[in-house]
């Protein structure tokens, strides 16, 4: 495959015959919402040479409950875990589940191994350190809680866990260290794997509830695999700014080599974008859009795409009817592109995204193109 960069004047039924193909194939790979109008400076997946020795690396992907058939089934193809989000423990050790009989299902079907995500996510929703307290701190609650895994574990056809446990207060770092360790070698002992899900740190010293009880050692060693959630940089409540840029990730991989090992880093994609008011003001929320609507947006409005080429990331702005300004932040398959160029220079085990519930379809294929993901069942 070969990554088209639109120039004005270009229709799609011309790129189409220079690259061998058809519009109508085109407009589907890329999810083109009108096929007759393009911007100048948007990206495009179209057929290339095929790649020779594709390196082969695991995929992980996170995804909720109320994702599609249609969605789900076209993705597990490109997968080797899938991570159905998720089960949160609470103050007392218990483990609320979640329907995701569907989801692990689907993924058993297509060879792909699903995981029990268990999280410290309160009733209200939001990351709880007092839950994560308890479980790490409270004898009762941790074997209370160990219990409950491993009898939701026995309920389904788990291959392990997926410990996604965030806001933790920065004095819990080594009973944080402890629980992985015991629930570590007590999974090992039958059979399961674990992978954990932690912050992007920077350097050992970076202090704040996000980052301080992260330790990457610790994770690097009793994890299987360590999915490093680099992403969020541009969110909700941020200025308008790229969700996962490339010069904030290369830092964070110069310092997560140095802390465990190669081969069990996946490294997080980010499948979503986020739509800021302009002008911005502190407090102001930004939405959630995905990949593939946020490039069809710009084609409808016609915006002025632009790269940062330090963020390696498209943006553009644009006025809609109401006389509103935005910003909008997204990926597309340059930018893909240049996470996965990382994945080969630091030679990482693999790939982990959030999430899959909004299909990206160019972003799925480019990943193909680039490596070959490992089915372990």
């Amino acid at each position: 495959m070969d990554i088209y960069i639109v120039k004005p004047g270009d229709t799609l039924y011309g790129i189409a015959r220079r690259t061998g193909t058809t519009a109508d194939h085109l407009a589907y790979l890329n999810q083109l919402n009108d096929p007759s109008r393009l911007v100048p400076n948007m990206a495009l997946l179209v057929p290339g040479p095929e790649r020779t020795n594709r390196q082969e690396i695991l995929v992980n992907a996170y995804a909720y409950p109320g994702i599609s058939d249609a969605t789900l089934n076209e993705t597990l193809p490109y997968l080797s875990f899938l991570c159905p989000f998720s089960s949160r423990l609470t103050l007392d050790g218990e483990l609320v589940t979640i329907d995701d009989g569907r989801l692990v299902e689907a993924a058993l079907a297509q060879n792909v191994a699903p995981f029990l995500t268990v999280t410290n996510l309160s009733e209200s929703g939001g990351f709880s350190s007092d839950i994560a307290h308890a479980v790490f701190t409270d004898q009762a609650v941790q074997d209370a809680a160990v219990e409950n895994i491993f009898a939701a574990l026995s309920r389904r056809r788990y291959a392990g866990v997926n410990l996604n446990i965030e806001y933790v207060y920065p004095f819990d770092r080594e009973s944080y260290n402890q629980f992985l360790r015991r629930l570590s070698g007590l999974l090992h002992e039958r059979g399961w794997y674990l992978t954990t899900a932690i912050a992007p740190k920077e350097s050992a010293d970076q202090e704040g509830l996000l980052y301080t009880a992260h330790d990457y050692a610790a994770h690097g060693r009793w994890a299987d695999w360590v999915v490093l959630m680099t992403y969020e940089w541009g969110y909700t409540y941020s200025a308008p700014q790229a969700v996962s840029p490339v010069n904030r990730i290369r830092r964070v991989l110069d310092y997560a080599v140095t802390q465990m090992p190669v081969g069990s880093i996946l490294l997080g994609l980010s499948n979503y974008g986020y739509r800021w008011r302009l002008p911005w003001r502190q407090g102001d929320a930004a939405t959630v859009i995905s990949n593939a609507a946020a490039q069809n947006l710009a084609v409808s409005v016609g915006a002025e795409l632009r790269y940062d080429s330090t963020a390696q990331a498209p943006w553009f702005t644009y006025t809609d009817a109401s006389g509103q300004r935005s910003a909008v932040w997204y990926e597309d398959v340059r930018s893909v592109q240049a996470r996965l160029d990382l994945v080969k220079e630091y030679n990482l085990a693999g790939v982990s995204w959030w999430t899959v519930n909004q299909l990206f379809r160019a972003g799925l294929r480019l990943q193909e193109d680039n490596f070959s993901a490992v089915k372990t069942l």
